[in-house]
């Protein structure tokens, strides 16, 4: 998980973009890529960047890997609130 903030560090510093960049190398590693975290974090940076549909869709992906409700719930509204900005 420290990696993930790590990716969201570097997105703050260096753009979403450098952010994305962290995030795509540890995809291969499949017990952090499948965690719901990965997916938020990737959704956050994406929509930083500029790209709600992707955004919305890592979003939704979380919030279906997501075991706490509350959490579940965030995620799935942030899903909602990009896809309807999306059009």
């Amino acid at each position: 998980m420290t990696t993930l903030n790590r990716a969201v560090a570097v997105g703050q510093v260096h753009g979403p973009a450098a952010g994305l960049d962290v995030l795509a190398a540890l995809q291969p590693d499949r017990r952090l890529s499948s965690h719901h975290r990965f997916y938020a974090t990737r959704g956050h940076l994406l929509e930083q960047a500029g790209d709600p549909v992707a955004a919305a869709a890592d979003y939704r992906a979380a919030a279906s890997r997501a075991t706490s409700l509350p959490e579940r719930q965030y995620l799935a509204a942030q899903a909602r609130r990009l896809a309807a900005a999306a059009g």
